[in-house]
């Protein structure tokens, strides 16, 4: 499978693009995961924001959070999303990898935390991230804070 990869600031997103990532981030948190909560919450527009195409579709995005917005000592990576018509195909894999890339590049080599939903552990262990917190509930799915150093 080939994708288009881009990495943009907020600011720099094209109207579609916009488009295309709030769709696709409502319509796993959304519809798909049942779960009412406000996805805009004020962090977009200070992150960069990976978003990978196949052909002319949307299919995964990540939200690459620096310093001081999510954490006061930590970069992180947050609002992960795949299609569910890719699910399965590796996209999930290489969207955090090129995540983890790209907040290298931009932040420098540091640690990355993540609210990782629960059920995810194993696949975010396969990274390099380690659970780092209790268990907590967010908006009626459970997850734990994970680290990579």
């Amino acid at each position: 499978m080939t994708f288009t990869k881009i990495s943009k600031a907020f600011e720099e997103l094209t109207p579609n693009e916009m488009y295309d990532m709030l769709r696709l981030r409502s319509e796993v948190f959304v519809v798909e995961q049942t779960c009412v909560f406000l996805d805009m919450d004020n962090k977009d527009q200070k992150c960069q924001h990976l978003l990978l195409y196949k052909g002319e579709e949307l299919v995964a995005v990540a939200r690459l959070v620096p310093p001081g917005v999510s954490y006061p000592d930590a970069m992180s990576i947050g609002r992960i999303v795949t299609s569910m018509a890719v699910r399965g195909t590796g996209v999930g894999k290489l969207l955090v990898e090129y995540s983890i890339e790209e907040c290298y590049r931009l932040y420098g080599q540091g640690l990355i935390k993540i609210g990782a939903q629960l059920y995810a552990k194993g696949f975010y262990e396969s990274f390099g991230f380690v659970q780092s917190g209790p268990v907590y509930d967010e908006d009626g799915i459970d997850h734990i804070e994970m680290t990579k150093a």
